[in-house]
């Protein structure tokens, strides 16, 4: 963990909340419009960014113990997830490489996956372990007709996995140091709560929404937005960003006076009182924490859908400690309200807003100087679209050695 980099952001906060301040960008950016509308452009951030980059398709509390295993689609790719014998996590191609088929569906734990069309059997490491009637079929090398592997990676209680068997990309590099930030709250020792799937607009309106603090007292008013400051600051590490707000007090269930904080020695200083905001992992996720029953997180996992107005959101609540009666109905509560937070304010907005540009009749977007952080994802879209595979580790290692 790099409990410096998180000390030294908060003492960032406290200053400016105590002189009321926030950095803002150089100038506000003009965008067109048409990056939310525009079919060909959909299919290419897909195919260059959705299928290129590392996505992080669950948090190791999805898949804690030996055995246990992730079928999920994303972007279209069907994925197994699974947790072997020797505690290592491995992602797959979940198709059998008989004739295609799914060899999982769901979530559970299991010594081995039996395909159901003709009873091909691989085990957790994606080994081809039984053709059925192997006599009859004839010989085949089944070393090479294993599960199709993808690369993985598995960090601050995260998984990474990137939908390219054939990728070079290294995942550590893109990570750009953010994840030795990440291993501030913990996550591999959390508890997995509940999940569910939201439907939005284009997938970049969804993600603007979760870098903007900018709309919390217009659009949360009537839920719990009125009060607070639209006021943020930005911390960027390579595509990811960290959005907090310049305060003196942390929005913690003992609301914790920083200036009190800063009075202490900052080997004093609680690691969850670092760990506040909104943390977006590009392109796709951010993370929050809640206090309804007892400390949680919620991790939105954003993909495309089908069109270019779509998108949808698996929304994954994680607790801090093991349930007990006691806290569980406050995590419901807590995880109930997010729902129609996100479902009916952020993206109710948004496809409204999705509709209003499928129009046609709007040219152009605009990120304000207090808008940093949409400034930089936009930024780093197109930094994608443009970089062939050959350069996309030239591109990230520079991030990840100044960060080092």
């Amino acid at each position: 963990m790099d409990r410096a980099t998180l000390i030294e952001m908060t003492k960032d906060a406290l200053e400016h909340g105590k002189a009321g301040t926030m950095r803002l960008a150089p100038e506000v950016l003009k965008v067109k419009a048409d990056i939310y509308t525009d079919a060909e452009r959909f299919e290419r951030e897909k195919k260059l960014i959705f299928r290129r980059m590392p996505l992080m398709l669950a948090p190791t509390a999805e898949l804690p113990n030996p055995g246990d295993y992730k079928a999920m689609d994303a972007v279209g790719v069907p994925v197994l997830l699974t947790r072997g014998k020797d505690g290592k996590v491995r992602a797959f191609l979940n198709s059998c490489t008989h004739r295609g088929t799914a060899v999982a569906q769901g979530t559970g734990n299991a010594s081995r996956f039996i395909c159901g069309y003709h009873g091909w059997t691989f085990n957790r490491d994606g080994e081809l372990i039984g053709v059925a009637s192997r006599d009859d079929f004839g010989e085949v090398n089944t070393d090479e007709l294993g599960l199709k592997p993808f690369p993985v990676l598995e960090k601050a209680g995260l998984i990474w996995a990137i939908l390219d068997p054939n990728s070079t990309l290294d995942i550590n590099a893109f990570l750009s140091g953010y994840d030795t930030l990440l291993e501030g709250f913990g996550l591999e020792s959390w508890q997995f709560f509940q999940s569910r799937t939201l439907k939005g607009p284009n997938w970049k309106i969804a993600y603007d929404g979760y870098l903007d603090f900018y709309h919390l007292p217009v659009l949360h008013a009537d839920t719990f937005g009125r009060n607070i400051p639209n006021r943020a600051l930005f911390y960027s590490f390579g595509p990811h960003t960290r959005v907090s707000a310049p305060s003196t007090v942390l929005p913690m269930p003992e609301g914790l006076d920083l200036a009190d904080l800063a009075q202490k020695d900052t080997s004093e200083w609680p690691t969850e009182a670092l760990m506040n905001g909104v943390w977006t992992i590009f392109p796709h996720i951010s993370i929050a924490t809640f206090y309804g029953g007892q400390r949680g997180v919620m991790i939105s996992q954003l993909f495309p859908g089908d069109k270019v107005g779509e998108s949808f959101t698996t929304q994954m609540y994680l607790s801090e400690k093991p349930l007990t009666d006691a806290t569980r109905q406050g995590l419901e509560d807590q995880f109930k309200l997010l729902e129609y937070v996100v479902q009916h304010e952020d993206y109710g907005t948004g496809l409204r807003q999705q509709k209003a540009l499928d129009a046609g009749m709007t040219e152009h977007v605009y990120f304000g100087r207090n808008e940093g952080g949409g400034q930089v994802f936009h930024g780093w879209v197109q930094k994608l679209l443009d970089t062939s595979n050959d350069d996309l580790n030239s591109l990230f290692a520079p991030v990840r050695q100044a960060a080092e």
